[in-house]
């Protein structure tokens, strides 16, 4: 087994190649990791079934399970994402800006790779993927960490992608996965400034926490989900059930699942037992204000910690407002800026909710769990970034890439 520093210099070394590839190698290389992933999948679903065992065995909640699962539909969804990346536009080489100054410099500005970029992440091999996918389009090599939940998986995973890089003819170092799972590599890596250009965290808030606070490497923090919907006096209410229900209970351990739902005390007593009626559907724990309890017997009294909290499980705080401007106010206290919703058929309010709510996606009359590279066009992601410096929101191609000057001059001298 390789060490954290030897893997990242082939990691740096490995870059290095990647820079000069071209778009057609690029493509290639994606689409024979795509066809590696359906032909191995029956190894890969093997050591995914190790990793559940032991996260049942452990003790894991169902909400985490269903993050560390894989079945078949979900390799080829991890598939026709390396696909869908290669099909995307190629971001290195593009030409951003060209002027030419008075004294005959001509200068051009072009987007480049970042270079090695490192992902420490928890217990979701399809970010394997789409990591492995995002970087190597935009001619960066990638240092997976995973947690430990996911170590066969990732193992197996990152396994496959390195034979079909090598079979192509590409360094399989631009695609490594950091064996040890203790938490001094992690701190290892945080701090491998000569090797690594950036760090991308992406799970819980404590990971992201400690990476933020330890890292001496550049960081781009992605995103603590504490998510609302609003139901507004003007909702339709079964549109809001509807949203509500998807936002909460398609997927609720993820980071664009909500957390809290905010409720116009005009439609409250209309609103509150339809959106009950749905949640009961998939026992959903109601958390409420004392306005929510009046109107719903027997939910669970709301604290002050439920309003700042990302569950990511069948759990949802219910507060009923008085106005916009209190929707607002809570969201701007409480909100993480990953996803923010209004539901409402003013378009006046509509348009205030969108202007002033800060987060990295405001959605009109639409879930929360939109928020997702492949669903916004982008292929894939390599997290959702709810920071405002170099990147926001779900991080595509686009984001993975750094610019700099191309100056050709004819003898000027200054």
């Amino acid at each position: 087994m390789k060490t954290l520093v030897e893997s990242a210099k082939a990691a740096k070394a490995a870059s290095l190649e990647l820079a000069r590839l071209t778009t057609e190698a690029k493509n290639a290389a994606l689409r024979a990791m795509a066809r590696a992933l359906m032909e191995k999948s029956p190894e890969i679903l093997a050591a995914n079934e190790a990793d559940m065992q032991r996260g049942r065995e452990g003790g894991m909640p169902e909400s985490l399970l269903d993050r560390l699962m894989l079945n078949e539909a979900r390799i080829a969804g991890m598939a026709e994402g390396l696909e869908q990346v290669a099909d995307l536009p190629d971001p290195i080489g593009r030409v951003m800006d060209e002027w030419t100054r008075p004294n005959g410099l001509v200068i051009r500005k072009v987007r480049v790779p970042i270079g090695v970029i490192g992902i420490i992440y928890e217990a979701r091999p399809n970010v394997t993927v789409d990591a492995a996918a995002l970087c190597l389009k935009s001619g960066n090599a990638a240092l997976l960490r995973g947690g430990k939940e996911a170590f066969r998986s990732n193992q197996a995973v990152v396994k496959v992608l390195r034979e079909a890089l090598a079979e192509g003819g590409l360094p399989a170092d631009c695609v490594q996965l950091v064996e040890d799972t203790s938490r001094q590599s992690a701190q290892e890596l945080m701090a491998l400034t000569e090797y690594l250009d950036v760090l991308i965290p992406r799970g819980g808030a404590g990971l992201i926490r400690s990476v933020k606070e330890n890292a001496r490497v550049p960081v781009i923090e992605t995103g603590v989900g504490n998510c609302h919907v609003y139901v507004d006096k003007d909702a339709d209410l079964d549109m809001a059930a509807n949203i509500i229900y998807n936002a909460k209970c398609s997927r609720p351990s993820v980071c664009n699942a909500i957390e809290t739902i905010l409720v116009h005390q005009d439609v409250a007593e209309e609103a509150l037992p339809l959106i009950q009626a749905r949640l009961d559907e998939k026992q959903v724990e109601l958390r409420g204000c004392e306005k929510a309890q009046a109107i719903l017997p027997g939910i669970t009294p709301a604290t002050e910690e439920d309003w700042a909290t990302e569950y990511l499980d069948y759990i949802l705080a219910v507060k009923v407002v008085a106005s916009l401007e209190e929707a607002l106010e809570h969201i701007a206290r409480y909100s993480t800026g990953h996803s923010e919703c209004i539901v409402t058929e003013n378009y006046t309010a509509a348009q205030r909710f969108l202007n002033e709510v800060d987060a990295a996606a405001v959605y009109v009359n639409a879930s929360t769990r939109f928020t997702d590279g492949g669903q916004f066009g982008l292929g894939a992601e390599i997290g959702i970034s709810t920071q405002k410096l170099h990147a926001r929101g779900p991080m595509g191609l686009e984001q993975l890439v750094s610019t700099k000057f191309l100056i050709r001059g004819s003898g000027q001298v200054r």
